[in-house]
């Protein structure tokens, strides 16, 4: 299959590590992988603060990068569920429908469409584990405390073959880190007291790492962490499963 890897520029500013994390992941396990070098962000800051009707040129682009690939991943799940829930192109419909279609947060497509069942990672240590809101309650990653149903997360599924890792968890499995976009931005009070609460539960279990599927989330724990002068560390999902 071939795969057209779609790296958030968030990521490729700040996080590039992350992305070749994914891209070797990727190969690792038998995918042909291709990273179309003229993407640029998916629109989703815009859409989010109200000005979608200024991501045209976002859409546009990401339908000319990506409109060849039998798959589309991201190690990011918000910006996934912004391609799937918003993308368009008036001159080519089906195109942008077939991209909202074929497009996969990592973890989903590890374990739906790849059907990972080993690993030949080694991560030895204590990881906290957290739920990203998007992945969890847009892409249906993992289930949700409040609703009384099976339970289930795709991103523990991996994590769990990963040798030699001790998952933990806080308290409230599923609570908001705080980051939430711009909210950080504009209610930055709010969102520091969100993310310092994750952490507080995260720390009581002493763990080594903290990890998730969003590098916005861990962007945001690991500047509240650095502040601290804590020794807990943020890391990708991604990472973790391509280490050996």
């Amino acid at each position: 299959m071939k795969v057209g890897l779609f790296i958030p520029c968030y990521i490729d500013q700040f996080y590039p590590q992350v992305g070749i994390a994914t891209y070797q992941l990727l190969k690792k396990l038998g995918c042909d992988v291709d990273y179309p070098e003229n993407q640029t962000c998916c629109g989703q800051p815009m859409a989010n603060s109200g000005f979608s009707p200024l991501t045209g040129g976002c859409d546009k682009n990401f339908v000319a990068n990506f409109d060849a690939y039998d798959y589309i991943v991201a190690p990011s799940g918000s910006c996934v569920l912004h391609i799937k829930e918003h993308l368009k192109d008036d001159k080519n419909p089906e195109k942008a429908q077939k991209i909202r279609n074929n497009i996969y947060e990592l973890t989903e497509f590890l374990v739906d469409i790849l059907k990972v069942e080993h690993l030949s990672s080694n991560f030895p240590y204590k990881v906290g584990f957290h739920t990203s809101c998007h992945g969890q309650r847009g892409l249906h990653l993992s289930s949700m405390t409040e609703r009384v149903l099976p339970q289930f997360s795709k991103p523990e599924q991996l994590l769990q073959k990963v040798k030699g890792l001790q998952l933990s968890y806080p308290e409230r499995k599923d609570e908001c880190c705080g980051f939430g976009g711009t909210f950080c931005v504009f209610e930055e009070a709010v969102s520091v007291k969100m993310g310092k609460d994750r952490i507080e539960e995260h720390q009581k279990n002493e763990v080594d790492y903290i990890t998730a599927g969003d590098v916005s989330c861990l962007m945001h724990l690991e500047g509240i962490l650095k502040r601290q002068g804590s020794k807990v560390k943020a890391i990708h999902l991604a990472e973790i499963l391509n280490h050996e």
